[in-house]
């Protein structure tokens, strides 16, 4: 029985199909459909039900699963302990970033090319997602890194932070909106104006909600967005009032103002977030070190 068909079976059973299944493994989908049913030939049965519009295990696959998955892992294993007596690095990484991290001062896209560069036999998947979803991927063993947005400077049971971003949040207007002409803004002057904000699962709208539901009143929030940038263009439209943490204006042409939230102070913060018992491969763990290395701790 051949190694790699094992491996076929099981990402086809994960992406719950051939056509996905094959642009993973970077094989044409005939060439992935003959290597299955030669497995299934070898064991004389057949291991996936093609009937539906998504292919699954037949009962005989489910059984199977857990023994591929598992003979698998054992020959990764095997390769990783001989890589760490080398100083060899392969594998793959994955990590997660919240929307906005990879254009922020800490330059991710130069620190991937060039641990990329030192380690070319590593595979790094990059995905961009949601800061509450992101948390429960690290826990799950779906991801081994990610930068999330967080309302907490401690970290939840079972992972560990390093805050690197840690920014307090202001009101985003127009130079004509009355707020512009401040310097700074209770929170409760926000409590009948039409926010813009991150969506819910972030670090900056939780902050937000917290400190509203403390202060007896709910954000009326009229727009949302994943990007940063998103927002700030909607605020210069005139459509709200944008609460954003402040680094450096995010409008180019100078036409916001950064008026600063307090009573109480909110902080926007990224966090450099990873399972509190370390990542489980050796590639993984380098990569950590790596960015641990570019990405210091936020002063706050």
């Amino acid at each position: 029985m051949e190694l790699r068909r094992l491996q076929y079976f099981v990402a086809v059973v994960e992406e719950g199909g051939f056509t996905r299944a094959a642009a993973r493994l970077h094989l044409s989908q005939p060439g992935l459909s003959a290597q299955i049913r030669q497995l299934e030939k070898e064991l004389g049965q057949p291991l996936l039900d093609r009937s539906g519009r998504t292919v699954t295990p037949t009962e005989v696959g489910r059984a199977v699963l857990p023994y591929a998955r598992a003979a698998l892992a054992a020959v990764d294993g095997v390769r990783q302990t001989v890589d760490e007596y080398t100083g060899l690095l392969r594998g793959r990484v994955t990590l997660g970033i919240v929307s906005g991290a990879a254009g922020r001062a800490f330059e991710l896209p130069a620190l991937l090319a060039d641990f990329r560069d030192a380690h070319p036999r590593v595979e790094i998947s990059l995905t961009e997602d949601s800061s509450e979803r992101m948390r429960a991927a690290l826990l799950a063993g779906e991801l081994d890194v990610a930068l999330l947005g967080t309302a907490d400077a401690e970290p939840p049971p079972g992972l560990a932070y390093r805050v690197v971003v840690d920014e307090p949040l202001v009101a985003l207007v127009t130079g004509d909106h009355p707020l512009a002409v401040r310097g700074e803004v209770p929170l409760s002057d926000l409590r009948e104006r039409s926010l813009i904000c991150l969506p819910r699962g972030t670090g900056v709208r939780t902050v937000l909600e917290r400190a509203c539901a403390a202060a007896g009143f709910a954000p009326q929030v009229a727009f949302e967005a994943a990007a940063p940038q998103v927002l700030a263009q909607l605020a210069a439209r005139g459509l709200g009032v944008a609460v954003l943490p402040w680094g450096e204006e995010p409008v180019p042409d100078g036409s916001l103002r950064a008026v600063r939230i307090v009573r109480p102070v909110l902080r926007g913060r990224v966090a450099l977030a990873w399972r509190a018992d370390g990542p489980a491969s050796p590639a993984a763990r380098a990569f950590l070190e790596r960015l641990r290395d570019a990405l210091p701790e936020a002063a706050g």
